[in-house]
């Protein structure tokens, strides 16, 4: 990995590109720790220092500490990931975005566009229902302090808008990341966000128990090797393509393969789920009968939880891969399955396939998502109740966006050797 990065930096152009992620990066935390105006900063270190919860710690893990600070860039990616989740689930029931989707680069141009607008619409939705928890004291549940010094309307607005702009501002740093810098850009970002906040959930292990900390240690090491193997792990489809000549030149005859990942949703479906469980969790908390089955270690909520995110593994694979496009394209070319008859058959047989690979990933997902509110409820100790600092969701993003980061670097330093023994 060190000799990786150190030829990748001996590349200028390569180079450059990783000066201007990390550059993007420091951008993006200083944004996360600027204080929006109007805003009581040590009202909100002292209110934060006794929130504890399932809500509080997931808007914590995916804002990277900066939603419950309100700082300038607190809605952090979530508006733009979510409105990405959307557009690609509209587009299976408007037949408009599949039109547009299929036309190439122009369409997707325009299906981008339109993502913009949707995170600029979301995040007005979310950065509202911020403020109007901050002004109202419910942002904070137990905690008595005024964090707002202005809670006027036209101080309300005008936090409304500074955050807005920061979300409008991280959209555009993600993007330029993925135009001029190394990897997926929001990816990267989120990354920033779990990484930003794993320190001091590791620093909680000297708190807790030797018996607890002994535990987590030891799972965690467990937890990180399985989930780099499960995020590695794919079936190979052999495809075939029979030889075809085309003017004077003759084509095909290569054997390839396609590669079904078995944890084919990603990240996107643990995401979406926590994001859905957070209205009725946040409405709960305000209704005594309804949030003790909320709470984030009674076995309806476990359930509740995982059977989401399994579904929604199912639903979101479903409209992302697409077999008989898949099938289709293989004809179009001259290639084939061994043993499996071009067109629908083969279609039949790749959703078969990846019917069959969803089920352990999806399954993955969920027991993955569980791992914190099963060790809390296993250990009783109430120092892990703070910060879990090896939780499924964060440790799936930090190997998954590292491991196809890292993948992007060599593919760019493969080409650039190629490139040299050519010249």
């Amino acid at each position: 990995m060190l000799t990786m990065v150190v030829r990748a930096f001996g590349i200028p152009e390569l180079r450059k590109k990783l000066l201007f992620t990390l550059g993007v990066i420091v951008l993006f935390r200083f944004g996360q720790i600027l204080p929006s105006p109007g805003v009581d900063t040590a009202a909100v270190r002292q209110c934060l220092g006794g929130a504890r919860g399932g809500l509080v710690d997931m808007v914590q893990l995916f804002s990277g500490g900066a939603m419950l600070k309100l700082s300038v860039f607190a809605l952090g990616v979530m508006p733009y990931i979510t409105a990405s989740i959307i557009m690609q689930l509209m587009a299976v029931l408007i037949p408009r975005l599949e039109a547009l989707r299929k036309e190439g680069q122009n369409g997707q141009a325009k299906i981008t566009q339109y993502t913009r607008y949707l995170t600029v619409a979301l995040a007005v939705l979310n950065a509202t229902t911020v403020v109007a928890l901050a002004r109202g004291g419910a942002l904070f549940p137990g905690c008595s302090r005024q964090v707002l010094y202005d809670t006027s309307l036209f101080g309300v607005s005008v936090l409304v808008v500074v955050l807005v702009a920061g979300s409008c501002m991280v959209m555009w740093l993600g993007e330029k990341i993925t135009e001029k810098g190394i990897g997926t850009g929001m990816s990267i970002l989120i990354l920033t966000q779990v990484v930003a906040v794993f320190p001091s959930y590791m620093s909680n292990l000297f708190v807790m128990s030797p018996f607890a900390t002994v535990v987590i240690l030891v799972s965690g090491l467990f937890l990180v090797a399985a989930v780099v193997f499960m995020e590695q792990a794919q079936r190979r489809v052999p495809v075939q393509y029979a030889k075809r000549m085309v003017g004077r030149r003759m084509y095909g005859g290569t054997n390839t393969y396609i590669p079904l990942k078995v944890n084919q949703a990603g990240i996107v479906p643990v995401i979406f789920t926590s994001s859905l469980l957070s209205i009725p969790t946040l409405v709960g908390g305000q209704v005594p009968w309804i949030s003790q089955y909320l709470a984030g270690d009674h076995p309806l909520y476990m359930l509740g939880y995982s059977l989401l995110i399994v579904g929604f593994a199912y639903f979101y694979v479903s409209i992302t891969f697409n077999p008989m496009e898949v099938a289709d394209n293989m004809k179009r070319y001259g290639g084939f399955v061994p043993g499996i008859r071009p067109g629908r058959p083969t279609a039949e047989y790749l959703g078969f396939v990846l019917s069959r690979l969803t089920a352990p990933g999806a399954l993955y997902l969920g027991v993955l998502a569980l791992v914190p509110l099963v060790a809390f409820a296993l250990l009783r100790d109430p120092s892990t109740q703070q910060n879990f600092p090896f939780g499924g969701t964060s440790v799936l993003i930090m190997v998954g966006v590292g491991l196809e980061t890292v993948k992007q670097i060599e593919a760019q330093l493969q080409q650039r050797a190629y490139e040299g023994l050519l010249r």
